[in-house]
């Protein structure tokens, strides 16, 4: 089976076409061809991602993505043309594709120029994330998706974007062993969840206000650091370790709700602590910087791995994952790894490729994912596990 995934919840578009042989309790996953847009660069002015630029940015770039994708595995795909083209079946799937990429009009425009008249590809499925995400960047890869199962006739199945942040080591070959522990962690989610199964999961602990992630890049503005904010923060507090600084008694910061008997986490009140604290510093040099931004993560580390030792203990699983983007942080990531050991629970960290949004992932979800109609399928920018 060869799935097309798509993925626009945030600020990257992403596609890739992913192979899947073997049934749904062994499957092994061959990457035949991915390709990946950054919008960080765009975004930089801003702070943190505009979304109705993202919008844009997803409706110009998903057609270009979507053919050098596929010229990867099909090399002369992009100038095939069909011949004997029936004119009344073409007009009637061009209506239908301008009903159903009537809010993307930039979308269209390029679908009708450059894919309506190409052949059927040899795509199986295609995978898309609906959410979380931002509902104006969901509903462009969404859209697509559609259009594409309309003209070709292949089917579409929905994705949550959590889902692939949690089953991404699969595509490295990996296996998880379940039940397995997931510990998510990303600019816009923490959670803990428990899965049964590649399809089943449970959110037993999340963040009540700021994401670990989201508390970096504003710490990383409060400092003054450029975006994206997360790894300079983490760059110069691996430099403050590395040079031993010593953090003064007036750099300590809280460890929120590291103890409370449930599973949750908070992180806005250790971001205002950050910024009360910069606010009585008179000359914020580089070397302040850095042992504020140490003692930040030292934090952020105490109360993720505090958390997920309590969560392994209540839980009796074989496996932690700890996906997204933060996951590639690594001086949580080697605390985890020696909570992971003191523990005896196998723990399965993506690679710094898949820790961050990519299709590869959602190729992944989109294997377990079943399908519908496409009526039925929606941006959900809130959607749970």
């Amino acid at each position: 089976m060869k799935i097309l995934a798509i993925e626009t919840s945030c600020d990257e578009t992403a596609v890739c076409i992913l192979e899947a042989k073997g049934g749904v309790k062994k499957p092994v996953f061959k990457l035949l061809s991915n390709s990946l847009f950054s919008q960080a660069k765009l975004h930089e002015e801003f702070g943190g991602v505009y979304p109705n630029l993202a919008r844009r940015e997803h409706q110009k770039n998903l057609v270009p993505l979507f053919l050098k994708t596929l010229k990867k595995i099909e090399p002369n795909f992009s100038e095939s043309k069909v011949l004997n083209i029936d004119s009344k079946k073409l007009k009637a799937k061009s209506k239908k594709l301008q009903a159903l990429l009537e809010r993307e009009p930039e979308l269209l425009e390029q679908f009708e120029k450059n894919i309506l008249y190409l052949p059927k590809p040899k795509i199986d499925k295609i995978a898309v994330t609906v959410g979380p995400g931002l509902e104006p960047a969901l509903w462009v890869g969404i859209s697509f998706a559609k259009a594409l199962s309309a003209l070709w006739d292949i089917p579409v199945v929905p994705v949550n974007h959590m889902k692939g942040h949690f089953l991404a080591p699969l595509a490295e070959g990996e296996k998880i062993e379940f039940p397995a522990l997931g510990l998510l962690i990303s600019g816009g989610h923490t959670e803990l969840v428990v899965a049964k199964d590649p399809t089943s999961y449970k959110i037993v602990g999340k963040t009540v206000d700021d994401a670990c992630g989201e508390a970096y890049d504003k710490v990383a503005r409060i400092l003054g650091l450029p975006y994206p904010g997360g790894p300079e923060v983490a760059k110069i507090a691996s430099q403050a370790r590395s040079q031993k600084l010593k953090t003064e008694s007036s750099y300590i910061l809280p460890r929120p709700m590291i103890n409370t008997k449930d599973l949750n986490f908070s992180f806005s009140g250790l971001k205002t602590a950050v910024l009360y604290m910069v606010q009585k510093i008179p000359h914020l040099d580089l070397e302040i910087k850095k042992e504020i931004a140490k003692e930040f993560e030292e934090s952020v580390k105490d109360v993720l791995v505090k958390k997920t030792e309590k969560a392994l203990r209540t839980y009796k699983v074989k496996t932690l994952v700890v996906g997204g983007g933060v996951s590639a942080n690594t001086y949580i990531k080697k605390h985890l790894e020696i909570l992971a050991k003191k523990e005896k629970v196998k723990i399965l960290v993506s690679s710094k490729s898949l820790a961050t949004d990519n299709a590869v992932m959602i190729a992944v979800a989109g294997f377990f994912a079943k399908e519908k109609p496409i009526s039925k399928i929606k941006a959900e920018g809130n959607l749970s596990l």
